[in-house]
């Protein structure tokens, strides 16, 4: 068969490639997303033109075209309502796909959600073959998630097409004893990516460092991030133990492992609780260790006590995560999702 031309729309990074089944992956190209992020002063309007061109830009004529959007979009039309990332607090409604349709009628477009592209992704892996039904969870710019039903096929939506916009629940974060108040990219404060997204882990280390900023100096942390990026110093600072970066590492997964766990509670066949996404790939075991460690820590009601190792049984980071929306775009495609 023809080559589908894939791409995955970030935050923050636009990669596209051609991908068969029979041959996975071809090189994978990358440029920057147009974005509120990278541009604070842009129109949106322009920057959903100027994504909408870049797209068409990245697809040879007659092709196939599978599209990981990372947004809060109808997967039943292809309507983007929202993308704090790539465009702050507007809410206006943006017909992606007929916009794509319009622009390029040559190419037969197929417009999916990032997290449901890497859930389509991870779930062909033999480990998830008997479950009944499996949770994948993005950490990244943005944070979302998406629970399908195996035996249906099914990932349901609402009445809005959505399903799994987590990033945007209010959630309670604290250090130290003291709650944390910080803004989150779509205008409210104390949504949960306002605190565990990538720019609000970033946040919340700055509060910290105001708060105290002696301790941030004799930290691990505080000196390595002197001239290195956060994320890099970060991880630098988790491999030393630093125990700064790990109280850190606490307080921005406290809220993520209370939705995880409210997840299970009220839905037991979730066999799986999948972790994805650029924070998830970048701290490794470190992250999957905050998660478990407070999941293990206050667990389901009777079931936490009662069953060692419910959470470490059920709790994975995804492996491919950096390709997973790629490889899920280009499978959506192909079924005509």
């Amino acid at each position: 068969m023809n080559p589908i031309t894939v791409i995955d729309v970030g935050g923050t990074r636009l990669r596209a490639a051609d991908w068969t089944p029979e041959h996975g992956l071809a090189e994978i190209t990358e440029t920057a997303s147009p974005s509120i992020s990278r541009d604070p002063d842009a129109d949106v309007a322009q920057l959903r033109a100027e994504l909408v061109r870049d797209l068409c830009a990245a697809v040879p004529a007659g092709r196939v075209a599978g599209i990981s959007f990372g947004a809060a979009l109808d997967h039943r039309t292809g309507t983007v309502h929202a993308s704090a990332p790539l465009w702050g607090s507007c809410a206006e409604p943006f017909d992606l796909l007929g916009e794509l349709r319009s622009a390029r009628p040559d190419v037969r477009w197929h417009v999916v959600n990032d997290v449901t592209a890497a859930l389509l992704h991870a779930i062909t892996a033999p480990r998830y073959a008997d479950d009944r039904k499996v949770l994948l969870a993005t950490i990244s710019t943005g944070i979302a998630c998406r629970t399908v039903d195996r035996r249906r096929g099914e990932i349901p939506v609402d009445e809005c097409g959505l399903q799994g916009e987590i990033g945007h629940l209010p959630v309670a974060a604290s250090w130290r004893g003291e709650q944390l108040h910080l803004p989150c990219d779509c205008g409210v404060d104390d949504h949960l990516s306002a605190f565990a997204a990538g720019p609000g882990i970033r946040r919340v280390a700055e509060e910290i460092r105001r708060r105290d900023p002696v301790g941030w100096r004799n930290s691990e942390l505080g000196r390595v991030e002197d001239g290195t990026a956060f994320e890099d110093a970060f991880r630098a600072a988790l491999d030393h133990g630093d125990r700064l970066a790990t109280a850190l590492l606490a307080t921005v997964t406290a809220p993520v492992a209370d939705l995880l766990r409210t997840a299970v509670c009220l839905d037991p066949e979730l066999d799986h609780l999948v972790l994805t996404g650029g924070v998830v790939a970048g701290l490794g075991e470190h992250y999957r260790g905050a998660v478990l460690a407070h999941l293990e820590r206050a667990g389901t009601y009777l079931t936490g006590d009662r069953v060692p190792g419910w959470a470490a049984r059920r709790l994975v980071v995804d492996e491919a995560s950096t390709s997973g929306g790629l490889v899920g775009a280009g499978l959506a495609a192909r079924e005509g999702r």
